[in-house]
């Protein structure tokens, strides 16, 4: 009977593994749709109030958008559970396939065109994540919440996580406000790596939650509710920021960029937390370098091909400068004429070049 067991323990791993990429792969679907939804309710109530981009929250009160945070909400518990069968090295790369959905949808409803470029850039980002999941190490499966408390407040993950604060804060604090509306990293990096500890304290939680289910209660730790408190607060912020990158940004570019940021933080904090890649072979940690590297090379592609999202400049409804000056070339002769000069007839009738300054 003992050589059976290694095969027994091998078809259990499989089995898990393939539960959690069958959930992973419904839930980066309904997350691609929940994109689109979520940007058409943001149009909605940016025409009839402040926009998110510009600190507005009237999104609130849009129905269309909450529908949107519905339909992520599924694809979010669909992922939440798929870590309590799979390591994040799997479950995390196949997010790719939001981005796809995305892309298609936004295409045809949004009018959001991707170009060829760009479709390379998504090509890269998958090729990059499927070499990752195909030389993926095999993760250590914590057997309690103490467990993973220890790994959790290791001194090399606590340093990540400190890294992680600090960034975060000084793309919140700083960055934001200097050029939140005209850089696309900003947003979508506060989403990142404030995701990457959102997956480590979620998969804590699903871990304490599945043992609870099969009679090892873990409801009595306060490392669960710990971990519990950091998920809804590391969440909170994802959604803030993303709604921001959403509204300012063309969806076809956050999806992807938002995609191979998160992953590539989300799997090098894992590798920290968990010691994923301790024990692997040279030729298995140089083809996940790689797949590190095409998604960012990924990522590089679509950034360059990105087309200036309409209400991503100045606010079409602002108020204008008190102070405008035109540059007049008409006849031969050149003047200058402020907003506050009468304007005559003739004025038409000679201009040829117009510059607002």
């Amino acid at each position: 009977m003992s050589p059976a067991a290694p095969d027994a323990a091998g078809g259990d791993l499989f089995d898990a593994n393939l539960k959690g990429s069958l959930l992973a792969i419904a839930s980066s679907a309904f997350i691609g749709v929940s994109f689109i939804v979520k940007k058409k309710g943001l149009r909605r109530a940016g025409a009839a109030g402040a926009r998110a981009g510009v600190g507005g929250y009237g999104y609130l009160l849009e129905p269309l958008w909450w529908v949107g945070m519905v339909t992520m909400l599924v694809g979010e518990i669909a992922n939440f559970i798929a870590y309590m069968f799979a390591p994040a090295v799997l479950v995390t790369p196949l997010g790719a396939l939001s981005i796809i959905v995305s892309a298609v949808l936004a295409h045809f409803t949004l009018n959001e065109k991707l170009h060829r470029v760009g479709v390379l850039g998504c090509g890269l980002c998958i090729v990059g994540s499927t070499m990752i999941i195909l030389h993926a190490p095999q993760e250590m499966t914590p057997s309690s919440v103490e467990q993973i408390w220890h790994l959790a407040t290791q001194p090399s993950f606590l340093c990540y996580a400190a890294i992680a604060v600090g960034v975060s804060l000084f793309l919140m604090l700083y960055c934001a406000p200097q050029c939140g509306q005209t850089n696309i990293i900003v947003y979508v990096g506060i989403c990142s790596v404030i995701g990457s500890l959102t997956v480590m304290s979620i998969k804590a939680v699903g871990i304490a939650i599945k043992l609870t289910i099969e009679g090892i209660n873990q409801a009595g730790y306060f490392q669960t509710w710990v971990f519990a408190v950091v998920s809804a607060t590391c969440i909170v912020i994802q959604l803030v920021y993303l709604n921001k990158a959403l509204d300012t940004f063309n969806t076809a570019v956050v999806s992807p960029i938002y995609y191979a940021m998160f992953t590539t933080l989300t799997i090098l904090a894992s590798a920290i937390m968990f010691k994923d890649w301790s024990g692997q072979r040279a030729s298995n940690i140089a083809s996940e370098i790689c797949g590190f590297l095409t998604v960012l090379a990924g990522t590089v592609v679509l950034h360059s091909t990105r087309e200036p999202d309409q209400t991503a400049s100045a606010d079409l409804y602002a108020a204008l400068p008190p102070k405008i000056y035109w540059h007049i070339q008409g006849n031969g002769d050149i003047g200058k004429q402020r907003e506050d000069d009468s304007l005559t007839c003739e004025f038409i009738t000679v201009v040829r070049q117009d510059y607002f300054v």
